[in-house]
């Protein structure tokens, strides 16, 4: 191994003074080292000498400059300044880092890196990790000894704080480093603050005046408790030299750099900036090319994040017009529903998925009565007959209109159930107006003599219109409504379920009247939620003065749009009243009409009842002028419940 050394000093105390003080290069530019002391106490000048001696020997190494006071080693030096400022030989960034770990170790290029003109602390951080991480990484296979020395080592290697991965990668260096030939000299001022692992595993340090308590603690630590007072009256440049190639510590004066100062405290004369010495075109023009690169590219950075712009701007456009479609779209919907229930005469039903004839109203024949919906269907009607007529047009007016084969089929299906109950019940004794037996075992009624009794095929003639009559389904009486109706009463408590019967019985009672006619007690609020849930499930209404009443009857009509008939409305009404206890006698009162105070005493939403197509039918002139004449003591003679089909 080469025993070349540089001379740095001599010895300023002791046995040993006055002599010189030499340092092996190889050591040097291989090794860890640390220099520390205050402000003004020579720790950077210390360093500036070290860097001139190993650059008069030819050797390379890189200065990592926070502070920008070494670029006077230009004044002798043809040194690479590189950093973020016009001073610089070279603006680079962190593109730079390979090409300038190639100029350091593989054309011994010395380089002053000056972190100290970047405005973005993150920036400088990146450059300096990755300059690190590429002179390790050639190191390995360059194996040619280089030395990075980094001014305030604290900041990046501190006691207490994380680190980030710029200073990892120094810890790295400082670790691995010497065996592939990369060694790394830390100075700071407050050794306090820089992480003692770092400081221990150096091989060579100098202590320059220290005043700060916590800082002579550490320095009476790694040198001795006795020289914890000695730091601090050390001289200007002068140090304690603790290193393993030499046994003895010793008190060490150092020389002054020969180069300019550039780091030292303005006075008041002028200042005069030396000249510089330059690079050479060649390097210059190899690193500019890493710079015309790098500004190409940030330069289509910037074309894709304008067109990237641009088309966030177009994505805003379209969604703006998408959402204008979609308001016009609703607009559209909103006229044609409108249009619609003006054409049809009835409200827009929103709720109605799927074949809207499924939700009809279905006779026991298997026929579904569509029903007209409101008046504005008689008074279309009858204006336009009187029109037709006034116009000299009523030649043209149809007399049927689907109503005589509506009627028709109606009573069609009405006889046929009668023959059913007939099936079942004695018959009549003979009489000379007495129905007579078919071959069925039914009853066929004198007056349908062209009807077809066994169920065939009508006619052509006997289709109904398309409209007029939808097909049925199973389950008349047990359709969704009654069923969920049932459902809803299932679930209220047994006093919940008596205070409805209450209601059907007793209409107008206050909710604590029917709550302890239920059985229940004096508790108001027990009272009103109960209460409470019967209006909730639509089973009871307000009447007035603080009373309720039941609207089984104006729930089911509502929920079949007022579509079903008397017959087929008792029945449902039937199917959820059956689930209720008994009051009082166990039957509901009656009225002297024979009818449930409910149905006499009808809800608020019952007042106005939806007209059928039966009533249309039984009201229209036209369908008044094709109905048969009937003798009246025909009908006096034999009284009977008026159904549908009759009024037909």
């Amino acid at each position: 191994m080469s025993t070349e050394t540089i001379t740095v000093g001599e010895v300023s105390a002791g046995d040993a003074a006055g002599q010189s003080v030499e340092l092996p290069i190889v050591d040097i530019l291989t090794g860890r080292g640390f220099i520390t002391g205050k402000s003004g106490s020579g720790k950077s000048n210390s360093a500036s000498v070290i860097a001139e001696k190993l650059l008069d020997r030819g050797y390379s190494l890189m200065c990592v400059d926070i502070d920008g006071e070494y670029y006077g080693l230009k004044e002798e030096y043809e040194i690479l300044h590189v950093g973020a400022d016009d001073e610089c030989d070279l603006q680079v960034s962190v593109e730079h880092a390979e090409k300038l770990a190639s100029l350091a170790l593989e054309q011994g290029v010395p380089i002053i890196l000056d972190v100290s003109s970047f405005l973005d602390e993150r920036d400088a951080r990146e450059l300096l990790k990755e300059v690190a991480k590429q002179l390790f990484a050639k190191e390995k296979k360059q194996k040619q000894p280089f030395l990075m020395l980094i001014e305030e080592i604290h900041e990046y290697i501190p006691e207490g704080g994380g680190m980030d991965e710029c200073g990892r990668m120094l810890v790295k260096v400082g670790k691995r480093g010497r065996k592939h030939g990369l060694g790394v000299v830390g100075i700071s001022q407050r050794p306090a603050d820089v992480k003692k692992d770092f400081i221990t595993q150096c091989d060579w340090l100098l202590w320059h005046r220290l005043t700060w308590s916590n800082d002579t603690k550490v320095a009476g630590r790694i040198l001795g408790s006795e020289y914890r007072g000695h730091v601090e009256e050390l001289g200007d440049g002068e140090c304690f030299m603790m290193s393993d190639f030499e046994e003895s510590l010793r008190q060490v004066q150092m020389e002054r750099k020969q180069t300019f100062d550039a780091g030292a405290t303005p006075g008041l004369d002028d200042f005069e900036r030396p000249e510089l010495k330059s690079v050479s075109d060649d390097l210059m023009g190899e690193l500019e090319t890493i710079s015309e690169n790098e500004q190409q590219r940030e330069s289509r950075v910037q074309e894709l994040e304008l067109e990237l712009k641009d088309k966030k701007e177009r994505i805003k456009q379209l969604e703006a017009e998408l959402e204008e479609a979609k308001d016009l779209s609703a607009m559209a919907e909103r006229f044609s529903r409108a249009m619609l229930e003006h054409a049809s005469g009835r409200a827009f039903r929103t709720d109605i998925t799927g074949r809207q004839s499924e939700l009809n109203e279905h006779d026991e024949s298997g026929g579904t009565v569509v029903t007209s919906g409101d008046e504005t269907s008689r008074g279309r009607e009858a204006e336009a007959g009187s029109r037709a007529a006034s116009d000299g047009f009523d030649h043209l007016w149809s007399t049927d209109s689907g109503a005589s084969r509506m009627a028709e089929k109606a009573g069609h299906s009405e006889r046929n159930a009668t023959g059913d109950e007939a099936d079942v019940a004695d018959p009549p004794t003979g009489g000379p107006t007495g129905p007579e037996e078919t071959d069925t075992g039914g009853v066929a009624d004198p007056t349908d003599g062209a009807s077809d009794d066994d169920g065939d095929t009508p006619a052509p003639d006997d289709i109904d219109a398309p409209g007029d009559v939808e097909p049925s389904f199973a389950g008349d009486t047990e359709r969704l409504v009654v069923a969920d109706l049932r459902e809803t009463v299932e679930s209220l408590d047994p006093i919940a379920r008596e205070m409805l019967a209450v209601y059907r019985t007793e209409p107008k009672l206050s909710p604590l009247d029917a709550h302890v006619r239920a059985g229940g007690d004096g508790d108001r609020t027990a009272a009103y939620r109960r209460n409470g849930e019967l209006r909730a499930g639509d089973l009871v209404e307000h009447a007035g003065r603080g009373g309720y009443r039941s609207r089984l009857r104006a729930e089911i009509q509502t929920r079949h749009d007022g579509r079903l008939g008397d017959e087929a409305l008792e029945t449902a009404v039937s199917r959820v009243t059956e689930l209720l206890p008994a009051v009082g006698d166990g039957s509901t009162e009656q009225s002297a009409d024979g009818t449930d105070r409910e149905s006499r005493e009808p809800a608020e939403s019952d007042t106005e009842p939806t007209a059928t197509d039966a009533e249309i039918i039984t009201e229209s002139p036209l369908a008044n002028a094709a109905k048969p004449e009937v003798d009246v003591a025909d009908e006096e003679s034999e009284p009977h419940e008026r159904t549908q089909t009759e009024i037909l």
